[in-house]
């Protein structure tokens, strides 16, 4: 069989191939494409792990977490919402819209994608409950955890939804650090300059080479998304700032109820970044 080390060379050059493309639309498609692969995939493998249906439920509007999972948990918020995309959306936003005319499908766009992220999120927590595997130390752990409760169709499944969600992680978080690396030293994002293919690459190949070593820094990437989880709450109160400012969204500011919304979201975000530095150093 491969080895897996010689799959991450391959994610990382087909990543590679999609960022070096230089065309919005062109990467658009392709990435669209893989996000319905890695949805349909995973929604399939958690109605293959046959959830409770009840305890589903109470789970969503009852959360219960076991002693020690907090930063787990802080992690699973912090690679839902991570904040270096609202980077990538905004800067994306251009490409795709231009006016307050597209407003409505801008509006739309981010309603599915939210929704879109949330059921797939979900479907994770499912699959990976259901395995009943304690240690996991890498995707494949995972897929192969489901074949002898579930069969080889559920762990195809999650192969296939890892594999799609390995390349959307692989071209968006290079794209973003490219689009964050242009705006600081003050240049213009052009997707086919120099300065913006070299800062993608070089994150790619750092990402390829501690892959194909067999690096698994499983403690490092959940404090990554602790970190992420943490920055929320700034990222979040800057966002409700800018929103609310006439002079910046003119007629278009927020109105109350959804400043509300956005105030109870930035209490939760604190609450929750505040109990994480109480865990680490408390």
């Amino acid at each position: 069989s491969t080895p897996i080390n010689l799959w991450s060379i391959f994610l990382g050059f087909i990543a590679g191939t999609i960022l070096f493309i230089g065309k919005y639309k062109h990467i658009e498609r392709i990435l669209i494409a893989i996000v319905i692969l890695m949805s349909i995939s995973f929604v399939i493998t958690a109605i293959l792990t046959r959830p409770d249906i009840s305890a589903l439920l109470r789970g969503i509007f009852i959360p219960d977490a076991s002693e020690g999972s907090f930063l787990t948990i802080m992690a699973v918020i912090g690679t839902t919402v991570v904040p270096y995309n609202l980077f990538l959306h905004a800067n994306l936003v251009r490409e795709k819209w231009a006016g307050v005319e597209s407003l409505p499908q801008a509006r739309t766009d981010t309603i599915l994608s939210i929704v879109l992220g949330g059921v797939v999120s979900m479907c994770i927590v499912i699959a990976a409950a259901a395995s009943g595997l304690d240690d996991i130390s890498n995707a494949a752990d995972l897929a192969v955890g489901l074949q002898p409760l579930f069969g080889s169709a559920a762990t195809y499944g999650m192969a296939a939804g890892l594999f799609a969600a390995g390349i959307t992680s692989a071209v968006t978080a290079p794209l973003a650090a490219a689009y964050v690396g242009m705006s600081c030293f003050g240049k213009s994002p052009d997707m086919k300059s120099l300065e913006f293919r070299a800062i993608w690459l070089i994150i790619i190949l750092v990402g390829m080479i501690f892959s194909a070593l067999g690096t698994r820094p499983v403690e490092l990437i959940q404090f990554a998304q602790v970190a992420n989880a943490l920055l929320l709450p700034i990222m979040a109160g800057f966002l409700l700032w800018i929103t609310s400012k006439k002079s910046v969204m003119h007629v278009y500011t927020n109105s109350t109820w959804q400043n509300v919304v956005g105030l109870i979201i930035l209490f939760i975000s604190l609450v929750l970044a505040f109990r994480v530095f109480y865990v680490l150093f408390g």
